[in-house]
């Protein structure tokens, strides 16, 4: 993620700046529109997760459903952002007029007074949270950019069988037990259960299905040690539930599928959980990121143990 030299958000402004994001996401859950599973052909937009067009990094948590809302609601064709600085950078400059996506950074820093307590107690100093808050522009917005960074994205060919997924689908080594008209994630056994794949309307939905289990397969002790003990019906496993959504959704994005809800009944609850605490989706976000990158390197160590000669053919 790209970061700007702004001062942390004082702490009226960092819970602001909370309700503001929740404010809007739950918005569009009342109006009906799940923010991360958009009409992604009828918008014309790319797939894609979000990055920085200077370092190359994909944005994570929030930040992935700040700037897919500004995307498609103001009708970019590109995943592709810079601040101010980065674009000047490049040889390039934000157009005079334009405005700008505001996006954010949690760090923690040791105040002043805190790291004296402790070198005289001889105790860990204590970490504070914050948030920056800092403004991103769309490539579209800018001028004088080198061509690498406008070119425009290839259009994604129609295609019954991913063979993208279908590989890092096996390079995880996740073990799948098929039958029955269910979906789920056995923590104690720690296997994915599906319907057989004949069953499913669509790849696209199988597809989703077994990325929105895998989101809950990286909660096990051994890989991301979420709690997964909850209640079925409860707001714990609701918001688990909105993790596996939302990680789903990344890793759709990210392997050119269009991404689909799987747990819709689920939308009364997540509004809920929205609702009484504004850091729940910021959590959610995070923690399906974490989630995403934990599968995706699957996918590079298995592109790394293939031989060069093997890899050049």
């Amino acid at each position: 993620m790209s970061h700007t030299h702004q001062q942390p958000a004082s702490g009226a402004s960092r819970v602001f700046l909370y309700e503001e994001v929740t404010g809007r996401i739950v918005q569009e859950l009342e109006n009906g529109r799940v923010p991360w599973v958009r009409p992604w052909t009828a918008s014309g937009v790319p797939l894609g997760l979000p990055r920085s067009a200077a370092t190359r990094l994909f944005y994570s948590g929030i930040n992935v459903l700040i700037l897919w809302d500004a995307v498609i609601r103001r009708g970019f064709a590109s995943q592709e952002w810079l601040t101010f600085r980065q674009a000047l950078g490049l040889g390039g400059h934000v157009r005079k007029g334009e405005h700008g996506t505001a996006i954010c950074y949690a760090d923690r820093f040791i105040p002043k007074k805190e790291q004296e307590r402790a070198r005289e107690s001889g105790d860990t100093p204590n970490a504070v949270p914050f948030l920056k808050r800092f403004i991103v522009f769309n490539v579209e917005q800018c001028d004088g950019l080198p061509a690498h960074i406008v070119a425009k994205p290839k259009p994604v060919p129609p295609s019954e069988l991913s063979l993208e997924t279908e590989a890092l689908i096996a390079a995880t080594c996740a073990r799948f037990v098929e039958g029955g008209g269910e979906a789920y994630y056995h923590r104690g056994e720690d296997f994915i259960r599906l319907p057989f794949r004949e069953t499913f309307l669509t790849p696209a939905d199988y597809y989703c299905t077994v990325l929105h289990e895998l989101g809950h397969w990286t909660a096990h002790p051994s890989r991301l040690n979420r709690d997964l003990q909850h209640r079925y019906g409860s707001s714990a496993y609701a918001r688990e539930e909105l993790i596996a959504e939302l990680t789903s959704a990344f890793l759709c994005a990210h392997l050119n599928i269009i991404p689909q809800i799987r747990h819709a009944d689920y939308l009364g609850h997540w509004l809920q959980i929205l609702k009484e605490d504004s850091r729940a989706i910021f959590h959610a976000s995070s923690q399906a990121s974490k989630a995403t990158d934990f599968i995706l390197a699957f996918q590079t160590a298995s592109e790394a143990a293939i031989p060069i000669a093997e890899a050049a053919e």
